[in-house]
């Protein structure tokens, strides 16, 4: 394995680790007395899980070691660390009206599942499509990176509802980015197979 890819397991090994320090201190708040030191500690894992994420990318680029089980992990570690983070500051906030608002965690994952339902649905019928990545999928990563980190530090006076609308409008324009594009491909796969029917199958 790759170094980079030594940093995406390290970022899922470091996802249960943020969750349990999470849930205590969440669970501190509860009862009026916050113990802080869970809650930094918490912080603490989470930024160095985010971290890895810019690392690991950069690493992959820069000396070309893009591998397929990185590809393959990298997305579910990203998408593991964001999950757990939201869920937790949704279901136990870490102060009064300091939590991230339940839809905006359903809307996280409904876009989850709608692009990853759509292509696994697709490739069932044998439709080789494959989404384009996009910026504003890379923006809806960071800023839901950002949503946790601004929720977690409690350091900006401005409550979360502001970041989470903002990474919201995003998710919604990704989404049916990512939506678009598979149409446009599903169309050139048919054109594809009307114009050569005697190929059964497309890259």
């Amino acid at each position: 394995m790759t170094p980079a890819t030594y940093l995406t397991l390290l970022r899922t090994l470091l996802v249960p680790v943020f969750a349990v320090l999470a849930i205590y201190y969440g669970m501190s708040v509860e009862t009026g007395t916050p113990i802080e030191a869970y809650h930094w500690w918490a912080v603490t894992v989470f930024v160095i899980a985010a971290l890895t994420d810019l690392a690991d990318g950069i690493i992959a680029r820069r000396f070309n070691q893009r591998t397929h089980l990185g590809a393959v992990l990298d997305p579910i570690a990203d998408k593991l660390l964001i999950l757990t983070a939201i869920l937790i500051l949704s279901i136990l906030p870490w102060g009064d009206d300091w939590a991230i608002p339940i839809w905006f965690v359903g809307l996280v994952i409904a876009r989850d599942a709608v692009i990853w339902g759509g292509i696994a649905v697709l490739r069932f019928l044998d439709y080789h499509v494959k989404i384009q990545p996009h910026w504003t999928g890379k923006t809806c990563t960071a800023l839901l990176m950002v949503t946790v980190a601004w929720t977690g530090l409690k350091i900006i006076p401005l409550n979360p509802i502001y970041p989470t609308t903002v990474t919201a409008f995003f998710l919604v324009l990704a989404t049916s980015i990512n939506i678009r594009q598979g149409i446009e491909q599903l169309q050139q796969t048919e054109l594809k197979r009307a114009t050569d029917p005697e190929n059964e199958r497309y890259p």
